[in-house]
């Protein structure tokens, strides 16, 4: 299984022009592009939407999407719509994401929920750089795809796999390593120790100066009150940035879609001084 064909290029350089942000470089080709900007909110923080008109994911496909959040500089970045994962016999679908935030730059990371079809293969490679002062918001939805049988793991492999840097003046150093894999037709992921019984999961990754063990016990607090399963973990503390980690299982996507809105509408309004997200899709 050798390198995919690139299906889709996407490149997107965010900064701050007339106090809000707008889009410093804009480039794509192929199945991927942004719909023109739009801003929620008077904040001046900018939304960009990702688009895939071919409507899903197939095999060997490679899709490339490099951003960068320039020196004070807000992006709001979303799909359009579920990114959809098809059978992909015999080779996998493949995104590679780099992502590079200056200091006091800023990116909210909101797609709509992945679905794993049956015979389907993803892998997912994030290279996330921040600024001892960026802050980071990322939050994912993992759900299986409709099958004959009405079985909900019939996809072959999901894999998620985020590395996260902070760069200051003595050079990168890796904050975090997350990488999710869950391959069904190996392993019994239904079971105890790894999906509980639970067949949708929910990720949120933050990482900002203002993480701690007090944000950590508020979200899983917060998250009791949903019907899921849910763990916080924190990262170490480089140059003075730290990172959570969110994870959460539960049997449908709209339970977990309002599990991680509600966590991320605390960090909006208390850091940020915005109203929880509204993207108004539907």
């Amino acid at each position: 299984m050798g390198e995919g064909a690139v299906r889709g290029r996407l490149e997107l350089g965010v900064c701050v022009r007339g106090g809000r942000s707008v889009a410093a470089r804009q480039f794509h080709e192929g199945a991927l592009r942004v719909l023109r900007a739009h801003y929620l909110d008077q904040s001046g923080q900018v939304c960009y939407v990702m688009v895939n008109p071919g409507g899903a994911y197939l095999g060997a496909d490679l899709f490339l999407v490099d951003v960068e959040v320039e020196d004070g500089a807000d992006l709001l970045l979303t799909t359009q719509s579920a990114t959809k994962i098809y059978r992909t016999p015999g080779s996998f679908a493949e995104q590679r994401m780099n992502i590079r935030l200056g200091e006091d730059a800023r990116l909210e990371l909101v797609p709509d929920q992945l679905i794993a079809y049956r015979e389907a293969s993803y892998r997912q490679n994030s290279r996330i750089s921040l600024h001892p002062s960026s802050s980071l918001v990322m939050a994912e939805v993992i759900t299986p795809g409709w099958s004959p049988d009405g079985a909900a793991f019939k996809y072959e492999e999901v894999r998620l796999r985020n590395e996260i840097w902070i760069e200051d003046d003595a050079g990168p150093a890796l904050l975090a390593l997350d990488n999710l894999l869950i391959r069904p037709p190996v392993n019994d992921v239904s079971g105890m120790g790894f999906m509980e019984g639970f067949s949708h999961l929910g990720s949120l990754v933050v990482v900002d100066p203002r993480v701690g063990q007090e944000l950590a016990d508020e979200l899983s607090h917060l998250a009791s009150d949903f019907d899921a399963y849910t763990g916080v973990s924190l990262t170490q503390t480089l140059a003075g940035s730290t990172g959570l980690v969110l994870r959460s299982l539960s049997n449908g996507t709209g339970e977990l879609n309002n599990l991680l809105g509600a966590c991320t509408s605390v960090l909006r309004e208390r850091w940020f001084g915005q109203a929880p997200l509204n993207l108004r899709k539907y």
